[in-house]
């Protein structure tokens, strides 16, 4: 909090603010105060937002400032209930709301004045639905939506050319580089005619070099004509490979796509998640649990010293011990017995640790897949809301940040507390030494009055004062004078030796001026050699690499073109070893080896379901014949249990009427009997 208010304090203390503020004053501002600051810091953003909050109604103003915050994507911090509490004290001026709405504000102006900017360009209007049915209205609004993309499209491109780095003092020495090559290029096109002038017939040898740069130029532009002919017939031979492969891809997978490779496919699914719930996630969970407890009961013991930890390792250590020679006890009494079945049990822990790790690899590949995922949504999330979201280590340092600066601020804050106390009790003191210090001098003033000496201790001191900074005086002059002599006499040796030493050095620099200029005009003549030769050469230069780009290309067609000829010569093959081995085992005389070809496994196949086919043939057959009677008997059998329904019901009605009966002669006698 302490570092929040200063960085709010520097920032409003610099321009364009200038409010001279120190944290206390700040600290003291009434609420009324910190929302025309806040005001005027969104003012500065945002220009319209310079307003004074005295001519303004309350609600007006927090309307203004909220619709403000959200345009600027100001996320304050809290549930639903602490937004109204936000809105609450954004109203009444809270301290704890204007705060870090300013802290947020400061800290990133530029970056708020762009948004505040484009705000006023792209916050949408929103028209109704029944207006928009009027054409003018409707045309209206299309034409507003076409300028806000065309302003969007400006302003990326404005942006772009700021950050592309291109400046006009580098556009204007490429020119002025450029004008000076041309020069060079003009003397030496002159320089060229010239030579050319004094040789016969020179025109029409100028007229056949050109129509032979003329025939180059052709023949190049022919040869990359063909050059990129033969690329796209080559590419588009292998987007046509490609096809095929996908076609025949395809293919095969409706061709296998049976209803028991789609039932295999479930039940390793169901086999492998069944796994996870009933072994590998139980599993887990339960030494989850134990290492919780374990660190819970950690946490609840008392804080360790070194003596107790050299205690404890040493404990660790012998049970380390024992537990190893409980082992090999173990080993010795059971190695006969367990001989036996030792292959199968480390058989059954390697695959049983081998299924366990592919289920953690498969595990943590769908944990991956999904977290890429959020990560996918997050990112596109933050692109449409442009918001700034702090990850999970950013967080935690935020708040560990946090507590050590409120640890600080209470720290700093008790020591205020204790050098205010006892700046208090020192006021205090020199109150009462001065009240002593008044009574002595009234005391002396009066005994002074009374020997008839009245002002002598003043004048007494004042004359005590004045020959002491007399004296003092004195001794300045004195000593002032007696420097200032030593540094004259000093400054002069100084100088006497300086130009002593100076006389050769400035004949030798006589020379070497002279030298300067001579190498000068050198250079200047070298430097326009150099730029002459440096102009040729950079012409060459270009030309080779043309050429060597060229090259390039040819040799990585090249490189793709041997490498698909090899993965086809590879597959190529591997096909024809298949249909060797297909071609050796078809004709083998062994039968065993007839059965593993691919057409005996197919012909058996087919005999089976044939086979297969005759009986469900059959099978239908006799369940068409049977048809009729069964739904005869089926009626029958409905009307006898209909049958045996209604006698059921007469049966429970006769009875009911028997009991019935029976009561009503069981209430007759017993009148009688009365």
């Amino acid at each position: 909090m302490g570092d929040q208010m200063q960085f709010i304090v520097e920032k409003l203390n610099q321009e364009p603010f200038r409010k001279n503020y120190n944290l206390i004053s700040f600290d003291s501002l009434e609420p009324l105060q910190l929302l025309q600051l806040l005001s005027d810091v969104l003012g500065e953003i945002d220009p319209k937002h310079a307003v004074d909050i005295r001519e303004e109604l309350p609600e007006q103003t927090a309307k203004r400032m909220l619709n403000l915050l959200g345009i600027l994507k100001y996320k304050p911090p809290g549930t639903v209930a602490d937004l109204s509490a936000f809105r609450q004290g954004l109203v009444t001026g809270s301290k704890a709301v204007i705060h870090p709405v300013l802290h947020w504000l400061l800290q990133r102006s530029n970056e708020l004045k762009t948004r505040a900017y484009l705000a006023r360009f792209l916050v949408k209007l929103e028209v109704p639905a029944e207006f928009l049915q009027d054409d003018t209205v409707a045309d209206f609004n299309k034409q507003y939506e076409e300028l806000m993309e065309a302003f969007k499209n400006l302003h990326k491109e404005h942006e772009q050319l700021k950050i592309s780095g291109l400046s006009t003092a580098e556009i204007r020495r490429d020119i002025s580089a450029m004008e000076e090559e041309k020069d060079q290029l003009a003397k030496r096109v002159e320089r060229l005619k010239k030579r050319v002038e004094t040789v016969q017939n020179h025109q029409r040898m100028l007229e056949i070099a050109g129509q032979l740069r003329l025939e180059r130029e052709r023949e190049e532009s022919l040869a990359q004509q063909k050059q990129e002919q033969k690329s796209q017939l080559f590419h588009v031979e292998q987007r046509l490979q490609r096809a095929q492969v996908q076609l025949k891809e395809m293919q095969q997978v409706v061709a296998d796509s049976k209803p028991e490779s789609l039932m295999k496919k479930l039940e390793e699914e169901i086999n492998f998640n069944s796994y996870l719930v009933t072994e590998k996630i139980p599993r887990e969970m339960e030494s989850k649990k134990t290492s919780v407890h374990f660190l819970q009961k950690v946490v609840a013991e008392p804080a360790m010293t070194q003596a107790d930890l050299s205690a404890l390792e040493s404990e660790r250590d012998e049970v380390n011990a024992e537990m190893n020679q409980l082992i090999e006890k173990r080993m010795i009494k059971y190695e006969p017995a367990d001989s036996e079945f030792s292959m199968y049990r480390q058989q059954a822990s390697i695959i049983s640790r081998k299924k366990e790790a592919k289920a953690e690899e498969l595990q943590a590949a769908k944990e991956e897949m999904s977290s890429l995922e959020r990560q996918v949504e997050q990112k596109s999330s933050q692109a449409h809301e442009g918001s700034e979201v702090l990850t999970e280590d950013e967080f935690k340092q935020y708040v560990s940040k946090l507590r050590s600066k409120n640890t600080f601020y209470k720290k700093k804050r008790q020591e205020i507390a204790e050098i205010t106390a006892e700046y208090g009790i020192l006021q205090r003191t020199q109150e009462l030494l001065r009240q002593r210090h008044e009574a002595l001098q009234q005391q002396l003033q009066q005994v002074e009055e009374k020997k008839g000496i009245s002002g002598y201790s003043y004048t007494q001191e004042e004359l005590e004062r004045v020959s002491a900074v007399k004296s003092e005086m004195d001794e300045v002059k004195g000593q002032t004078l007696d420097n200032m002599s030593e540094m004259v006499k000093k400054l002069n040796a100084m100088v006497a030796e300086k130009k002593a030493s100076l006389a050769p050095v400035i004949k030798e620099l006589r020379q070497l001026r002279q030298s300067c200029q001579e190498l000068t005009q050198e250079c200047d003549e070298k430097k326009i050699q150099y730029d002459s030769c440096a102009a040729g050469l950079e012409t060459n230069r270009s030309a080779l690499e043309q050429e060597v780009k060229g090259l390039l290309e040819e040799c990585a067609q090249e490189e793709s073109n041997y490498r698909y000829i090899n993965c086809m010569k590879r597959s190529l093959e591997i096909q024809l070893q298949r249909a060797k081995e297909e071609l050796k085992a078809c004709l083998s005389p062994e039968p065993q080896e007839r059965r593993r070809a691919v057409r005996e496994q197919y012909t058996r196949i087919i005999l089976e379901q044939e086979n297969l086919g005759k009986k469900l043939r059959e099978k239908q057959k006799v369940v068409r014949e049977s048809h009729g009677p069964n739904m005869k008997q089926m009626k029958m059998w409905q009307d006898f249990e209909q049958l045996m329904k209604c006698k059921r019901q007469c049966f429970l009605k006769q009875q009911n009427q028997a009991a019935i009966g029976q009561i009503i002669q069981e209430g007759g006698k017993d009148r009688l009997v009365l």
